[in-house]
Parts: C-alpha cells; sequence; structure tokens
C-alpha cells in the first residue's frame, strides 16, 4: 500500500512520521539502524531531492542511529547507485534500506509525499534502466509526467523541492525520535 501526504498541509510531517515508524518496526531490529539512501543529482532542480534530505540528514548523524548515503556534497545518482547498492548490502546486511527519491506525477500530485514498503525504481520517469532500491520507499512528487520529462525535472521549481524536502526531513526525523522513545519505554 502506497500513502500519500500534502507537504503543504501542516500535519502531514507528523502523520508521514506515524506510518513510517510502523513500516521501520516491521522491517527493523531494535539493535540495527536504518539506511537512508537518498538518491539523485544536485545538477538538476527537480532530482536533488534526495541529496537535500541527506543532506538535512546529515546534521542528525550524531544524535539519532541512522547510516546515510547521498547528500549534496557525495550524491548517490545513476552513476554510482550500482555500487552503492553494493556497498549497502556488503557493510549493513540486516539494516533495512529506506531509498528516497523525487519522482514525477499526475499534476494534482505536485507536492506529494509518497510512502510505502517495497522498493522504487530510481530513474523510470526518464527512461533509465537502474536497478530497484530499497525496503521502504519514499517519494517527493516534484513536477507531472509528460513527454518531456527531462525537461520537467530541469524546470522544477525549487519552492516544491524545499517544502517536500523539510516535510521528509521532519517526518524522518521525528519518526526516528518515535522509535527511540518507543526502545527506551521497553527496557
Amino acid at each position: 500500500m502506497t500513502y500519500y501526504y500534502n507537504s503543504y498541509d501542516q500535519t502531514a510531517p507528523i502523520r508521514f512520521a506515524a506510518q513510517l515508524t510502523n513500516l521501520l518496526s516491521d522491517h527493523m531490529k531494535p539493535s540495527c539502524s536504518p539506511v537512508f539512501l537518498c538518491i539523485g543529482t544536485d545538477r538538476s532542480t527537480g532530482d536533488c531531492l534526495g541529496p537535500l534530505i541527506g543532506y538535512k540528514l546529515s546534521g542528525y548523524l550524531e544524535k539519532y542511529p541512522m547510516l546515510l548515503y547521498g547528500t549534496l556534497s557525495s550524491p548517490v545518482h545513476a552513476g554510482n547507485l550500482d555500487d552503492t547498492l553494493h556497498k549497502i548490502k556488503e557493510k549493513h546486511p540486516h539494516a533495512p534500506v529506506i531509498a528516497i527519491d523525487a519522482s514525477l506525477g499526475n499534476s494534482s500530485h505536485i507536492g506529494y509525499v509518497t510512502l510505502g514498503s517495497g522498493s522504487i525504481r530510481p530513474g523510470l520517469g526518464v527512461q533509465k534502466n537502474l536497478p530497484e532500491a530499497g525496503d521502504i520507499c519514499i517519494t517527493g512528487i516534484v513536477n507531472f509526467s509528460g513527454k518531456l520529462n527531462h525537461l520537467c525535472l530541469q524546470s522544477t521549481r525549487l519552492s516544491t523541492v524545499m517544502q517536500l524536502a523539510d516535510c521528509i526531513s521532519f517526518g524522518i526525523i521525528s519518526a526516528l525520535i518515535y522509535r527511540e522513545r518507543k526502545l527506551l519505554t521497553q527496557q
């Protein structure tokens, strides 16, 4: 099942965090840290959602238990996705992978966050054949899908990407806080 959240709704990050907490509980052992795989490139406004979220999450690495791949300074993109997935499997074989990427959709869903169990196919909207990624998937619908998807990504409004990045990163941090508190109360 895929859940949709309007990033412009003030309650969206909290509802998103609650559902992400549930999905993490289904995929994780208490002693395990989740891997956040933030996919995209900083060279395209529409495709920078993943690295932007990675950048925002990197400020919390010391405070909350998580592993992070893909930031503005070290993006995970079409050229290195396969190698990064192999590295994650090798270094963190039991950790759940939460894949985060920008996506294109219908015009009424621009600005929406999607969350679901299962993997995503990065690059599908721009006809790239990349490997599936993630046990849990998060996407931000940055623009509409049409005939010229490359141009849609290039002409995406930065304000939309920032709104989505704020909603998703706040939701992720909130979910990690919920999880940490739940683990503390179980001890």
